[in-house]
C-alpha cells in the first residue's frame, strides 16, 4: 500500500502557498505558486501520488477546490473560525499557515466545514447577486424620497414608487426645480431596471431542473414563499447535513451563544456565527407567518406573553426550521397532525 501525502494549503487572491509532508510529518516539498488554473496543473503533476489536500474556506476557495478535486484521494475545507493553530500563533506567514493546515489534516484534527456541490454553489451565487439587487433597489427608493425632502417637496410616501404617482408629481408639482427632475428620473429608471432584473433571476431559480422540485414542496410551509424556499435549498444544501433540528436553528442563528466556566453561565444574544443570509429571510418570513397559519399565530401570542415581540417572532423562525427541515427530508408536502401540530 502506497504512502499517503498529505497537503496544506494556504490561498489568496495571487499566489497559493503549499506544504507537502509524508504522514510521518517529514517535509516532502513546500513553496508558493501563483493562483491560476494554468500553474495548478503544472504544480499537480510534480506530486506524489497518493495526496489529500485541505485549504481553508475563503472567497477564493470554490474554484480552486473545483479544479483539484478530480486529482486528490480526497479534498477537504477548513472552518476558518476553528483554526485556532493558525490565528493565535505568535508567528504568523503564509509558509508557517500551509505547514500547521497539513499538520491538522495529517492528524485528523481538521476542523472540516460543509462544501456544497458546484451546481448548488453556482445557482446560490444568483441568488445572493439577487439579494444584492434588493439592497440597491431600497436604496434608490430610499434616495428619492431624500430628494424630495431636501427640496421640500410634498408626496404621499405610500404611493411614491408607483409609476402614475411618480409621473403626476413630476408633472404638477411646482416644487420639483429643473435641476432636481433629472436626478428624480434617473433614480426612478434605475429602481425599474433594477425590479426588471431581480424577476428575471427569481424566475430563473424559480423554473430550473435542479430546485422546481424541492421548492414546490418548500412552499407547501404556511409563510414560506418563492425566496425562503430557494434561500433554505441553496444555503443548506444537503439538508441530511444536519443531524437534528437544534443543529439546523443554530446554523441559522436563530440561537444564543452560551459561554460557561465554572459555576458561570452566561448566555449572550444571537450569535454571529450563523448563514446571515438565511438568518435575515427566516426572520423576516416569520413576521409575516402569523397572518398565514393559525398554528404559528398561536405560538407567536403563547411567546409575546412571556416576553416581546422579538422573542416571538424568534420562537416563529425556529418553528419554521423544524417545518423545513420535515419537509426536505421526507419529500413530501406540508401537512399538520392535528393532535401535536407538527410537521409531517
Amino acid at each position: 500500500m502506497q504512502p499517503m501525502y498529505y497537503i496544506g494549503l494556504d490561498v489568496h487572491k495571487r499566489t497559493i502557498s503549499y506544504c507537502v509532508k509524508h504522514g510521518s510529518g517529514m517535509i516532502h516539498a513546500q513553496g508558493a505558486i501563483p493562483a491560476t488554473r494554468l500553474d495548478l496543473d503544472r504544480w499537480m503533476k510534480t506530486l506524489p501520488q497518493p495526496w489529500t489536500a485541505a485549504m481553508e474556506a475563503t472567497v477564493f476557495t470554490g474554484w480552486i477546490y473545483d479544479h483539484l478535486q478530480p486529482h486528490a484521494t480526497a479534498l477537504k475545507v477548513a472552518h476558518p473560525l476553528m483554526l485556532r493553530a493558525i490565528a493565535a500563533a505568535k508567528k504568523k506567514n503564509d509558509r508557517i499557515d500551509a505547514s500547521k493546515i497539513c499538520d491538522c489534516l495529517r492528524c485528523d484534527f481538521l476542523p472540516e466545514c460543509y462544501m456544497a456541490s458546484t451546481a448548488i454553489r453556482e445557482r446560490r451565487r444568483t441568488l445572493r447577486y439577487r439579494n444584492l439587487l434588493v439592497r440597491q433597489m431600497v436604496q434608490m427608493k430610499n434616495k428619492i424620497g431624500m430628494l424630495l425632502m431636501e427640496a421640500g417637496v410634498s408626496y404621499n410616501n405610500q404611493k411614491l414608487h408607483k409609476a402614475g404617482y411618480f409621473r403626476e408629481l413630476l408633472a404638477t408639482n411646482p416644487d420639483i426645480n429643473e435641476g432636481l427632475r433629472p436626478l428624480l428620473r434617473l433614480c426612478r429608471e434605475t429602481v425599474v431596471r433594477l425590479q426588471k432584473t431581480e424577476s428575471a433571476l427569481v424566475r430563473s431559480l424559480e423554473r430550473d431542473a435542479l430546485l422546481v422540485d424541492r421548492v414546490e414542496r418548500l412552499m407547501t410551509i404556511p409563510a414560506v414563499g418563492p425566496i425562503t424556499a430557494l434561500t433554505w435549498a441553496l444555503e443548506v444544501g444537503d439538508v441530511q447535513r444536519f443531524s437534528s433540528i437544534k443543529k439546523a436553528i443554530s446554523y441559522c442563528g436563530l440561537c444564543g451563544a452560551e459561554k460557561s466556566s465554572g459555576n458561570t453561565i452566561q448566555r449572550t444574544p444571537l450569535s454571529k456565527q450563523r448563514n446571515k443570509h438565511l438568518q435575515t429571510t427566516l426572520i423576516e418570513a416569520a413576521k409575516m407567518a402569523p397572518r398565514d397559519s393559525p398554528e404559528l399565530a398561536m405560538l407567536y401570542d403563547r411567546e409575546k406573553q412571556k416576553g416581546n415581540a422579538n422573542r416571538a417572532t424568534l420562537a416563529v423562525a425556529r418553528k419554521l426550521v423544524a417545518y423545513l427541515m420535515a419537509v426536505d427530508r421526507g419529500q413530501r408536502n406540508f401537512q399538520v397532525v392535528e393532535s401535536n401540530c407538527v410537521a409531517a
